[in-house]
């Protein structure tokens, strides 16, 4: 893999990791590298998902693609942070 795949793994993991902290309520306690790392993960499970489905690769913007994913980083980071504040106490 080209440095520049590693880069864009990791901004698009920042951004959906980011939108699926967004949309668990409340604070999430846990550090920014493991939301990245949800993100990925989920940006991967995701983009599966979707070409499983038939629908990762559409004209204009993949919406359900990124909603799956987005579902997929909310889901994780709401069983890190109950991991990791179980963990850190």
């Amino acid at each position: 893999m080209a440095i520049s795949g590693v880069i864009s793994a990791l901004i698009v993991g920042l951004v959906i990791g980011a939108l699926g902290r967004l949309v668990v309520p409340g604070k999430q306690r846990i550090p920014i590298w493991l939301t990245i790392a949800i993100g990925v993960v989920a940006a991967i499970i995701g983009t599966l998902v979707a070409n499983a489905l038939g629908v990762g690769d559409t004209r204009g913007v993949d919406w359900i693609e990124i909603i799956v994913q987005v579902a997929l980083a909310a889901a994780g980071v709401s069983i890190a942070a109950g991991v990791y504040r179980r963990s850190t106490r």
